[in-house]
């Protein structure tokens, strides 16, 4: 999965994962989309100390070089990333697993390890993700005995573990951070009022409106939507309060309407460019008009397509569309995409 941040949403009969709130890979979509969108807010929340710089998502490399994991990688929220830290221009590969039950992962984050030290011969930092809902009386451990030596004996290997429902809610919404307002719906909300946290919650969106991008709203009315625990009428009515109600909450209006935004300006650009090509050669006048048609009308359309099999693509690597469906939505674009390049100037 090669991402710097953004992306998203889901037709209602497009992908079941994404509409179906039981479904465990709806769960792992949101956390997935939520940690690549707000990545410096995570590290800030859980890791103060820590200084994270320039960074970019390395999991399709990783995933190419390693395909005999790939079955066993489906589904589950595997990022790796590699990173400046602490203002230190080194790239540490940092892997980071997400379990929605409690349960001892350490031999697995281990191998995991293993395999990415091979891939970049740095250092990995290794973090396990806990966001079940249970509130634990013991903590899970937080490292695997994998070495003996004569000197020191029994040799560990340490990893960092993070449990959602560890923080309450009540602390969270107060924080600055959008992410935290946004993890409130998912800590522990014991003496918190679920539709005050919501209240709260797009509020703060409100503030920024103008600052987010359109996968970021996405995300948060995905996000809201799944973890809401008030009734759908009162959820509908605070979004109109604060004007959300218009955001798109499907994949293909997202693709299509975002693919479309983007083949205007592309089209535009080359109407222009044509027209004052074709304008030198024919007359400024005939030439303007004639290839501001044409550049247009072909620009938009190969924009859009492309920027359609752009967003495909992203959304498969995320995990937010099924292979079959992602095979199928490409393979349509492909053919329109061909039959248009096919396309004579003379019938453009």
């Amino acid at each position: 999965m090669c991402l710097y941040g953004n992306f998203v949403p889901g037709s209602r009969t497009i992908d079941k994962s994404m509409t179906n709130n039981s479904n465990p890979k709806t769960h792992d979509s949101l956390f997935k989309w939520l940690i690549s969108a707000f990545t410096q807010e995570f590290f800030a929340h859980y890791f103060p100390h820590v200084k994270i710089g320039k960074y970019r998502f390395i999991d399709k490399e990783f995933i190419s070089k390693y395909e005999a994991l790939k079955e066993s990688l489906k589904g589950d929220l595997f990022l790796i990333l590699e990173v400046e830290i602490n203002g230190v221009l080194q790239e540490v590969a940092i892997q980071i697993e997400h379990q929605s039950q409690r349960k001892d992962i350490a031999e697995r984050l281990f191998e995991y390890l293993c395999y990415v030290w091979l891939l970049k011969k740095k250092p990995v930092w290794s973090i396990v993700i806990y966001t079940d809902d249970a509130v634990w009386r013991k903590p899970v451990t937080d490292e695997f005995y994998y070495a003996f030596s004569a000197k020191q004996t029994q040799q560990y290997f340490h990893f960092d573990v993070i449990k959602i429902k560890n923080e309450k809610s009540s602390d969270l919404i107060k924080q600055h951070s959008l992410l935290c307002k946004l993890l409130a719906l998912k800590a522990n909300d014991t003496g918190s009022n679920p539709e005050t946290l919501i209240y709260e919650i797009y509020q703060a969106v409100d503030q920024l409106k103008g600052k987010l991008e359109d996968d970021r709203l996405l995300l948060i009315n995905q996000w809201v939507d799944s973890y809401k625990k008030i009734p759908v009428q009162r959820f509908k009515q605070i979004k109109q309060e604060f004007n959300m109600e218009y955001i798109e909450t499907t994949i293909t209006e997202h693709i299509r309407n975002q693919a479309f935004r983007e083949g205007e300006a592309k089209g535009e650009a080359k109407g222009e460019a044509k027209g004052e090509a074709r304008g030198e050669a024919r007359g400024e006048a005939r030439g303007e008009a004639r290839g501001e048609v044409r550049g247009e009308a072909k620009g938009e359309a190969k924009g859009t397509l492309k920027g359609q099999l752009l967003l495909c693509q992203q959304l498969y690597q995320q995990g937010l569309l099924s292979e079959d469906k992602y095979k199928s939505m490409t393979e349509s674009l492909n053919q329109q995409l061909r039959a248009l390049q096919r396309s004579k100037p003379g019938n453009d």
